[in-house]
């Protein structure tokens, strides 16, 4: 009960963060729309954990290392830029269904592993990501609070992502929902890739400032 205050801020806190569109929630719409429910279930769990990472870094105190070195900030908001910049060029290059098939490109969808790795990655590597959890653990928790207690308000952090864009998995991947997309499934991947090349440059510009 002590800490139920600091708690409750920091839940509404990531539940406005966790909404606003970015990279998380860009890709599990392609997932959704593109792979199917099962890969874009299993990229929002990997989204999810993506967020243990911060935290971990968070608590162990290389959280200050990082805001601390421009050029480790650098690195990381490069790296994430290019893994959107990646994935953003090869929707943006998708082909019609029919042309696919024709050609013998027809892709199965990704299996867990891929589709864990694509979430896990698109949210341990966002530059925008590390800023908030940074700014989250210096200026919201207090400094005093146990490491148990900040490792618990990661916790939360990582199950509520996860069932947030599992939510919204199941509500993109809705036959009615994914009827609307059928028959213009490649410009709709094509939105996605766009979308995800738009953020990779916007990160790639982030400040630390």
């Amino acid at each position: 009960m002590a800490y139920l205050g600091e708690f409750l801020t920091i839940a509404v806190i990531h539940l406005l963060a966790v909404a606003s569109p970015g990279p998380d929630f860009a890709m599990v719409l392609r997932q959704s729309i593109v792979a199917g429910r099962t890969p874009a279930l299993w990229t929002s769990l990997g989204i999810g954990i993506g967020i243990l990472v911060h935290v971990a870094y968070c608590v162990l105190g290389l959280g200050l290392i990082i805001s601390q070195s421009i050029m480790l900030f650098n690195v990381i908001k490069l790296v994430g830029a290019c893994y959107l910049l990646y994935v953003g060029w090869k929707s943006l290059r998708a082909k019609p269904a029919e042309a696919r098939t024709e050609n013998g490109m027809d892709m199965p969808a990704p299996d867990a592993t891929q589709a864990l790795r694509l979430g896990f990655l698109t949210n341990a590597l966002n530059p925008k990501a590390t800023l908030f959890f940074l700014s989250l653990f210096s200026v919201v928790i207090n400094h005093d609070t146990p490491a148990v207690v900040q490792l618990g308000y990661g916790l939360y952090m990582s199950v509520a992502t996860a069932v947030w864009f599992c939510g919204l998995s199941l509500f993109l991947t809705q036959q009615r929902v994914r009827n609307l997309f059928t028959r213009f499934g490649h410009w709709a991947e094509r939105v996605m890739g766009a979308m995800l090349i738009t953020l990779g440059l916007k990160l790639a510009l982030t400040s630390r400032n």
